[in-house]
């Protein structure tokens, strides 16, 4: 383990992440950029103001600082492709590629991606045209912007008037890309399993529970995340192997 470690993000999420390599007695120090008021001068934590869209910026505070790792949770910048410029600059970077963000980043290509090898998933169908989008037959719609949009461009509408506005939005107000997919809303609870690997081996962790809208009694628009929860009561199954060979 590096003992000078830089966590690329703002959310909790890098906040959780600071917060358990700070335990590591090998790390010394974990900068978080740009960081939030959980990682401000929290003993071996500190946020940093280095701007983090620009990679050239980042690779040169990073030799500045003998950063030994870099992680990076901020998915936008993983779809720009920060994890292939520092690691071409020599900089230890632990996230996916551009190309491999895209899994997350880029709905049209998930979805596509999960077709082609027969994974399960709800019906769906791409749109560049916005009468077109709004012409779609599926009882019940979910619309989704291509690109990343901190998960607020994911409308659940309740009726076709309302995934059109959606469409409109996302479109023709290009609020957040110029595709848009429509899928077929499922029924039933929602819950993520992540998982870590190097390439060779697959560490599980446990399923979560995240919340995304904005109001209680699961109400409002989607947002980047109100919070989340483990273990998950739904879960009855055995627990996930902790760790899997490919």
């Amino acid at each position: 383990m590096a003992d000078r470690v830089l966590v690329i993000g703002s959310g909790g999420r890098e906040h959780a992440l600071a917060w358990k390599l700070a335990q590591s007695p090998h790390v010394k120090h974990v900068f978080v950029a740009p960081g939030n008021a959980g990682t401000a001068d929290n003993g071996k934590i500190s946020n940093s103001a280095v701007l983090v869209s620009n990679h050239t910026i980042v690779t040169q505070f990073c030799k500045d600082h003998n950063i030994g790792l870099v992680l990076v949770g901020q998915e936008a910048l993983l779809a720009a492709g920060i994890v292939d410029d520092l690691r071409a600059a020599g900089v230890r970077c632990f996230g996916p590629s551009a190309k491999a963000a895209q899994l997350a980043s880029n709905t049209s290509f998930a979805k596509a991606f999960l077709d082609r090898h027969g994974i399960p998933t709800a019906r769906w169908k791409a749109f560049t045209n916005p009468q077109e989008a709004c012409s779609t037959d599926f009882p019940a719609r979910v619309v989704r912007a291509r690109g990343p949009a901190a998960r607020k461009e994911v409308t659940i509408a309740a009726s076709k008037e309302e995934a059109c506005r959606a469409v409109q939005e996302i479109m023709q107000d290009r609020m957040f890309g110029e595709m848009v997919v429509i899928e077929e809303l499922l029924q039933g609870e929602e819950l993520s399993c992540l998982c870590f690997t190097d390439g060779v081996t697959v560490a599980s962790m446990p399923p979560a529970q995240a919340h995304k809208r904005l109001l209680d009694g699961d109400q409002g628009p989607n947002t980047g995340g109100m919070g989340a929860y483990c273990p998950v009561p739904q879960v009855c199954s055995p627990p996930l192997q902790p760790a899997v060979k490919l």
